[in-house]
């Protein structure tokens, strides 16, 4: 560099050096952006320094179009404020100062979505041609929870190509919201021949974003129990956000390798009687058409359950479930082998026995089944051996009647079987002795009397009276080997009835001693002897008439009488000897009466007969006067 340019460059730094510091330089500024959600109020803010070169200048805000295209929406200077009309801002905006020599903010109320724009604050002084910054103005929106929905039939692992999964959508995001997908929590992203994730991006009318993805993906038989979902990222104001999807199951499907079959119902052991219910299950998706087969018989099942109702011994044995593969159409079988238990009717040797008294017999209790079993015998409801065997040890007639035979199966509650062994015991008959044998019964009257027999073969019963008089049946009863009569006598006299009982083994009697007792009165009520018998073949009481009635007779109501007579022959006596003290009627103060003692010094009282008028005097101690002082004091008393 030659002399003279090295001293006009140095002269040109000296005269930029002091134009600097002669004119101070205006700066202006801004945020780069600004965000804020659609709907609430945007604030811009202008500052700039220093403040004393805009006392006289102007300051205008304006905005960029994606053209670049650029438009006032503002003006001021020191005097006047004013808005550009006409603009989709005019009525939303306003512009605020921020304090002496710091600046001012622009703001825009119900912020839309195409405010999103390039605002620009410029300052014009005198100094300088002016100086202007710029801020852009970013908007957002939330998106609306992903909706997921998985494909209704089921998938086949063997396809060739990725099978459809399920869809994705979240709508109403600003700016436009991304989806991922997950299995069980893990990324999924696009894979050749394996997964393809297909995105859907739609502008709705009010400029929002919807997005939507499609999951597709080769699927194996673990699939079956993975979990699908998606999540939504989006942006809002300073940060980003993340909202996931419901999580579904997919059904896949694949073909059966193996068949198991199984006994569902009952469980445990089963018996003869039963539902039995058979399952069939592959291990493929869906189920195939299944048929079990049972020695030559095959039946098609519309589902995998095959029932068998009231199964018998003939249904035991093993049962096939066969599906067949489609792929190499072979058949695939599985087995279970069912057992039905049984208990057949139990068989008692012999049923009916007749044995004679002092025997003993011998009887067996049998019944073929399937398990063990146990045998009881029960006689009147109440156990008296256990085994197969029953002995009976010096029969009686108590040892008649039938006996029940038992037979159960322990493992299987349910399953049980009876018998019934009948016992008859010959031998002579016995009477039932009535507790009364003896007996008074009024002349006239009807008496009934019962015999109750005992005996096998059963006894001829015959009625036979001391006076000849024949005995009138009423009423035959039999009740296993008993049997009772009822007979009726009207009494005479004494008697004496006998009740005879024979069979071919030998017989016997009992006789009933009835007395007469002689009354005036009308015969009574028919009396009757009642004889209870309590048989062994079923414990109940066999009722008779009463068991002893003693007739009264019309004597106890003679003797009333005499007695109630006295009694007034008493009472008389006393009120007589009353009326003689003058306890009565005034007599205590009259002594112009005669009164004369007899030696005894009786006082006597007069009694009066209805059919006679004549007087008869009785001792206070009841001695009988002799005619002679009878008289006398009588006289006396008349006096």
């Amino acid at each position: 560099m030659s002399g003279r340019d090295s001293v006009l460059l140095l002269l040109g730094f000296l005269l930029l050096f002091h134009t600097y510091g002669a004119f101070p330089i205006l700066e202006v500024n801004m945020e780069d952006r600004v965000e804020v959600f659609r709907g609430e109020t945007a604030q811009i803010s202008c500052m700039f320094v220093p403040s004393d070169d805009i006392d006289d200048g102007i300051v205008q805000w304006s905005y960029m179009t994606a053209t670049g295209k650029r438009h006032l929406i503002y003006s001021q200077n020191a005097t006047t404020k004013w808005v550009e009309p006409g603009t989709t801002l005019t009525e939303r905006i306003g512009v605020n100062s921020l304090g002496v020599g710091r600046g001012l903010v622009l703001t825009i109320a119900n912020v839309r979505l195409e405010d999103e724009l390039e605002f620009i604050c410029h300052i014009k002084n005198l100094s300088d041609g002016g100086v202007e910054g710029r801020t852009q103005l970013k908007v957002f929106e939330t998106p609306e929870r992903p909706v997921i929905e998985g494909v209704r039939e089921g998938i086949w692992v063997n396809s060739d190509i990725p099978s459809k999964i399920a869809t994705c959508e979240a709508k109403n995001g600003y700016p436009k919201p991304n989806i991922t997908w997950y299995r069980n929590r893990t990324p999924l992203h696009s894979i050749h021949d394996e997964v393809e994730v297909v995105p859907t991006v739609t502008r709705e009318s009010t400029n929002l974003y919807s997005v939507k993805s499609e999951l597709k993906m080769r699927v194996t038989k673990e699939d079956a129990d993975a979990l699908f979902y998606c999540d939504v990222s989006y942006l809002v104001p300073g940060e980003t956000r993340m909202t996931e999807s419901e999580r579904i199951n997919i059904t896949v499907s694949y073909p059966s390798t193996a068949v198991t079959a199984w006994v569902e119902s009952p469980k445990g052991k089963i018996k003869e009687g039963d539902t039995v219910e058979i399952y069939c299950l592959g291990d493929g998706n869906p189920q195939p058409p299944v048929t079990i087969k049972h020695n030559d018989d095959e039946t098609s099942l519309s589902s995998n359950v095959f029932v068998l109702k009231e199964v018998t011994r003939l249904q035991s044995g093993d049962y096939y479930c066969a599906i067949l593969d489609v792929d190499t159409l072979e058949e695939i079988t599985g087995n279970v082998t069912v057992f039905v238990n049984y208990l057949d009717h139990a068989v008692v040797t012999p049923e009916k026995k007749t044995i004679s008294q002092g025997d003993k017999m011998t009887s067996t209790c049998n019944a073929l089944s399937s398990l063990t079993t146990e045998t009881t015998w029960f006689q009147h409801g109440k156990e008296i051996s256990k085994g197969h065997t029953l002995t009976l040890n010096n029969a009686t007639y108590d040892t008649a009647g039938e006996y029940e035979c038992v037979v159960t199966v322990p493992e299987i509650e349910e399953m049980k079987t009876t018998q019934t062994l009948v016992v008859i015991v010959e031998g002579p008959p016995e009477i039932i002795q009535p507790s009364v044998m003896e007996m008074e019964v009024s002349l006239q009257e009807e008496v009934m009397l019962s015999c109750v027999v005992r005996g096998f073969p059963i006894p001829t019963i015959t009625w036979t009276s001391s006076d000849g008089q024949a005995v009138q049946l009423q009423k035959s009863e039999r009740d296993g080997d008993f049997i009772k009569e009822v007979g009726s006598i009207k009494l005479t006299s004494d008697v004496n009835v006998s009740c005879s009982a024979q069979n071919d083994l030998g017989s016997t009697s009992t006789t009933y001693s009835i007395t007469t007792i002689t009354d005036s009165t009308v015969a009574g009520p028919t009396t009757s002897i009642t004889t209870s018998i309590t048989t062994p073949t079923d414990k109940t009481e066999t009722h008779f008439p009463p068991k002893k009635i003693q007739k009264e007779g019309s004597g106890v109501i003679i003797a009333v009488l005499i007695i109630c007579i006295l009694l007034l022959a008493i009472l008389g006596s006393v009120l007589y000897f009353l009326y003689k003290k003058g306890k009565l009627c005034g007599r205590s103060k009259k002594q112009d009466l005669t009164k004369t003692k007899s030696n005894n010094d009786n006082i006597v009282v007069e009694l009066k007969s209805d059919n006679t008028e004549e007087a008869v005097l009785l001792g206070v101690n009841g001695d009988k006067k002799a005619p002679s002082e009878q008289g006398d004091e009588y006289l006396n008393v008349q006096k």
